[in-house]
């Protein structure tokens, strides 16, 4: 399960991710509820805004964004992004300790986070890539997914209690000092133990990485499945903080449910580390199980009972989208993974500006739980088009070996190559890639 814990560079960078990610969510909590309660009168349109505005950098920025994490040191890249969410952080901290901040700077500076993860994400999921080997990506990618959500079920619920005890700025100054902690991760990272880069000497940019995506089926439905349960299911802070209020708890109450909701997806995140590949099969499954286990929590009459039923909704969040980007990472050809990511990373992100103000609005009108009904029927959706394309491709066949057994195959028409790392440099790169793609697809 820990088998990318033997390379130093990615032992380094899980102990900076941790830590930095605990103080990310930890001002995401804040963040969330002052625009909430303190800049607005309970407004979820208000907060969806702010997703969207935080959210959809990536979806608009994704041509550049792509490019910069192929084209540019991985590692320079994220030394830049993450000093600037430092110094933005300290921006919102400031204006907040001063009683001068408003709903509008607050979208400013939700537009300007944006802007930077925009650039940041894509470099950092491609990053993990480059610290081990093919063999071991799909379970860093899971560890990374461990690493966010063992943050996310510490983070919303210290969050919330210093909420209460300090105030919400004080929330964002501490946020401001974990992210020094993946700046000396970063610093410390040895260099000439990452993986030979392979660089790509086209000029295609985004439209060869979206090429290569149309090119695969598979891909089109793992990003059409990712976009759905992100657009309409995954608005969980507006969905945690109305119901919370719903419930009559405060800030505390609020952090509380955003932690239920990590212990279900740090069970994912670990049971994901544990399989050898990731497979469309577990993302279809993951698919279906948040869609009911969505519609289930509608019903739930007490706080108590909606916080349980949020650990399996975190669970099937979590396999599902480890799972995507576990197969992504592992089946895209080394030359385009940085424009590939960024695609997805914009389906992932950008499907938030879709939808959060469509959930917020839903909220104001209907209440939280229509609005998380809508999200489940999403999910169930999303399951119907990945069962669909099982069906519809070829590739569900009766297996070899049992005759009432049915299996998919999950690779044709890719063909994965093991490459010895030393041998695959820039060089030979042209020649040999570690994916091919038969013209007849």
């Amino acid at each position: 399960m820990f088998r990318s814990f033997s390379t130093f560079n990615y032992r380094i960078w899980f102990l900076g991710a941790l830590v930095s990610n605990v103080g990310s969510w930890m001002q995401a909590t804040a963040q969330d509820w002052v625009v909430l309660t303190e800049l607005t009168n309970n407004d979820a349109t208000a907060m969806g805004v702010t997703m969207a505005l935080q959210f959809g950098p990536p979806l608009v920025l994704v041509s550049a964004t792509g490019w910069v994490a192929d084209r540019f040191d991985r590692r320079k890249i994220l030394l830049i992004t993450q000093s600037v969410l430092l110094l933005l952080a300290l921006g919102v901290a400031a204006l907040l300790l001063t009683g001068v901040m408003t709903l509008p700077l607050m979208f400013c500076f939700a537009l300007a986070f944006g802007v930077t993860n925009a650039f940041d994400a894509p470099a950092r999921q491609a990053f993990v890539s480059d610290m081990v080997t093919l063999e071991d990506a799909s379970n860093a990618v899971a560890l990374n997914s461990a690493s966010f959500n063992m943050a996310r079920l510490i983070g919303p619920a210290v969050g919330g209690l210093l909420i209460v005890a300090v105030g919400t700025g004080w929330v964002f100054v501490i946020n401001a000092a974990t992210f020094l902690a993946m700046l000396l991760a970063l610093v410390m990272i040895r260099a000439g133990e990452l993986l030979p880069r392979v660089k790509s000497t086209g000029r295609g940019g985004l439209a060869e990485g979206f090429r290569y995506v149309w090119g695969r089926s598979d891909l089109k439905v793992t990003f059409l499945m990712v976009f759905l349960i992100g657009a309409f299911g995954m608005n969980f802070p507006i969905f945690a903080s109305t119901m919370a209020i719903e419930f009559g708890r405060d800030a505390d109450g609020y952090g509380v449910l955003s932690s239920v909701l990590a212990i279900g997806s740090l069970a994912g995140a670990l049971l994901a580390a544990r399989r050898e590949r990731a497979r469309i099969r577990v993302l279809v499954i993951a698919a279906g199980g948040f869609g009911v286990a969505s519609v289930v929590s509608t019903w739930m009459p007490s706080y108590w009972s909606y916080a349980a039923v949020l650990i399996f909704v975190g669970f099937a969040t979590v396999s599902m989208l480890t799972t995507a980007n576990g197969y992504v990472q592992t089946t895209t050809d080394p030359a385009l993974r940085g424009r590939v990511l960024a695609l997805y990373m914009a389906v992932v992100m950008g499907s938030t500006p879709i939808g959060a103000p469509i959930a917020g609005w839903i909220t104001d009108v209907a209440g939280p739980r229509a609005a998380i009904l809508v999200g489940g029927i999403a999910g169930l959706v999303a399951m119907a088009v990945g069962v669909t394309w099982m069906l519809s491709s070829g590739r569900l066949r009766r297996s070899e070996h049992s005759r009432f057994r049915l299996t998919l195959d999950e690779t044709r028409p890719i063909s994965v190559m093991r490459v010895d790392p030393v041998e695959f440099s820039d060089e030979v790169a042209a020649a040999t890639t570690p994916i091919r793609i038969p013209r007849s697809n």
